[in-house]
């Protein structure tokens, strides 16, 4: 008996040991849980396509915002958990970052006015008078419904940072020969004369993404060079290359009133709005067009009423692209934030997925988007490996405008988490 105790005691010793290894392992990510939460954007509060970075003790707020097609009110709480630069969770209690309470409710909603589709938007503000920050660094936002934090239905990385280095920073096309017409390399230094990088290998991380996505992201980019005050990052090895891409598709849905220049119709069937945009082209091997886009991003937005958090209509959108046979091993995807760059194989066809269609020759989609405005891409995505590829359907060029986001992270001695010491945005 005494024999059985013991061995049950180190199994439920070893089995808490391994949930716990389990949870600090946990990466965290940009994700909707639960399909019928749409059009969720985090900006800066007042600043439409703006990043979620705000700094240290400022004024500075963020605001969520999203939809339930689940029409009717509904209880959601919120949380925050502080992470390190590769957002793993930190091992810090909630109370030693954050001030007030450690979870609050969403209160700010508005139930859909005189749309086809029913829905309740939500929204919140924080810091705020409940909830805020006690350090710098990298949070993640959780909302959940009452009760249950470990059933998330929305979560969020946002940014607090506690500017302590400055970062230069340019995009040239490619070094090398054989990638300077499809590649870019981004080069910078960090300036830190009045601040202290004792372990610059070590102790210090940086980051790096190209328009915000996490599956092409760049981590853990050691200094190449050392110099007093300065860190030099002008890597001439590829370390900081990226394919070029091209511009991003886009489509404007700000009216449903009538047609516009990519937009073939819009009819109401079934009660309900179906937009056919014109057939989109692969440009692969097509040269480069150079003009205006917002780098993947999206805004909610319509011009046919007056609010567009409550009034703006939801409609299913045709998507088209012609291959005359589809691709081997692969998936084709709609891609961009609005999708949270998502291509796994959870991703159902209303959020990007395509099938091809045999008897039209290509790939097609109907997504379901809130009126505004949309960037996007068509991405090939390797079955097995998951890997998106962008040559076949979109090309690649050292010309194209893209946004580049460098994360500077510092260990500080005797602190147990990653400080966020800088963020430098540079677009070509």
């Amino acid at each position: 008996m005494r024999k059985h105790q013991i061995l049950s005691a180190f199994l439920i010793f070893f089995a808490v040991m391994f949930m716990a290894v389990s949870s600090f392992a946990q990466v965290y990510e940009d994700k909707i849980y639960k399909s019928s939460i749409r059009s969720v954007i985090l900006n800066r509060t007042g600043g439409e396509l703006t990043p979620p970075i705000i700094n240290f003790n400022s004024d500075e707020t963020l605001t969520l915002s999203f939809d339930d097609l689940e029409a009717g009110y509904q209880t959601w709480q919120y949380t925050f958990i502080h992470c390190n630069a590769d957002w793993t969770p930190t091992d810090l209690w909630q109370n030693e970052y954050l001030n007030g309470y450690t979870d609050d409710y969403i209160r700010d909603y508005l139930n859909s006015f005189n749309t086809l589709q029913p829905y309740t938007h939500y929204s919140l503000t924080f810091p705020n008078r409940d909830i805020s920050f006690t350090i710098p660094g990298n949070y993640l936002l959780k909302i959940y419904p009452e009760g249950q934090p470990d059933n998330p239905i929305i979560t969020r990385k946002i940014y607090v940072m506690d500017k302590r280095v400055t970062v230069r920073a340019s995009v040239k096309p490619a070094l090398d020969i054989n990638l300077r017409f499809t590649h870019q390399d981004l080069v910078f230094s960090i300036l830190h004369p009045n601040y202290t990088i004792s372990e610059p290998y070590s102790q210090l991380k940086v980051v790096v993404l190209q328009n915000q996505r996490a599956d092409n992201a760049k981590y853990n980019i050691r200094p190449l060079m050392i110099r007093d005050g300065e860190l030099d990052y002008q890597y001439l090895d590829g370390t900081l290359t990226f394919e070029g891409g091209n511009e991003f598709r886009y489509v404007d849905l700000q009216s449903l009133k009538g047609s516009t220049n990519r937009i073939r119709s819009v009819e109401i069937r079934n009660n309900r709005y179906i937009v056919d945009l014109l057939f989109d082209k692969p440009r692969g091997f097509s040269p480069y067009i150079t003009y205006e886009d917002i780098n993947g991003k999206y805004l909610v937005r319509t011009v046919d009423a007056r609010n567009s958090a409550d009034e703006a209509e939801y409609a299913w959108v045709n998507f088209f692209i012609p291959y005359e046979i589809p691709f081997p091993g692969s998936t084709m995807f709609i891609v961009g934030q609005f999708n949270d760059w998502r291509t796994d194989k959870s991703v159902p066809a209303e959020l990007g997925r395509m099938n091809y269609n045999y008897a039209r020759q290509g790939y097609e989609a109907r997504l379901l988007l809130k009126q505004g405005y949309y960037d996007y891409m068509y991405a090939l995505v390797d079955d097995k490996t998951g890997k998106m590829d962008f040559s076949q359907a979109e090309g690649n060029h050292s010309e194209t405008g893209n946004s580049y986001t460098i994360l500077v992270y510092n260990k500080e001695q005797g602190t147990r988490y990653d400080r966020l010491i800088a963020v430098e945005i540079v677009e070509n």
